[in-house]
């Protein structure tokens, strides 16, 4: 891909975007895997929406890169929507791949291992908590 063709998909991307917002343009259909590109050694999360009540992220992880352990008090739900992904609960290993999802218990320890670039859409859901 050339750099002209780089820039026509930056900015393209970018006009998803809402005036004065990282949330995404509401009303207009989006290509949800091209909203957010891949960054060597790195995980790059963009907002979708966001709310009191929880929010939808999407996320690239370039190979050898992951998030380490944690828990949340909110029940998340991670769909792969490009790649391939491990995705640790409580300890149980599960292996993702595109238009695949589970859901993360709220208090569960949770980690996701690297295997390979991979993108995924990360809805956390707050209800009970507004």
């Amino acid at each position: 891909m050339n750099d002209s063709d780089e820039n026509e998909k930056k900015n393209k991307i970018e006009s998803n975007l809402k005036p004065d917002s990282t949330e995404l343009e509401k009303g207009i259909s989006h290509i949800i895997v091209e909203i957010i590109e891949y960054v060597s050694n790195s995980v790059v999360i963009k907002t979708i929406i966001k709310k009191s009540t929880g929010n939808i992220s999407i996320m690239s992880f370039d190979s050898g890169e992951g998030l380490t352990e944690k828990t949340s008090p909110f029940d998340t739900f991670a769909q792969i929507i490009e790649g391939k992904a491990e995705i640790v609960i409580n300890n149980v290993s599960s292996i993702l791949e595109s238009g695949q999802g589970i859901i993360i218990p709220a208090h569960a320890s949770n980690y996701i291992k690297p295997n390979g670039r991979f993108k995924m859409i990360s809805t956390i859901i707050k209800s009970g908590y507004e």
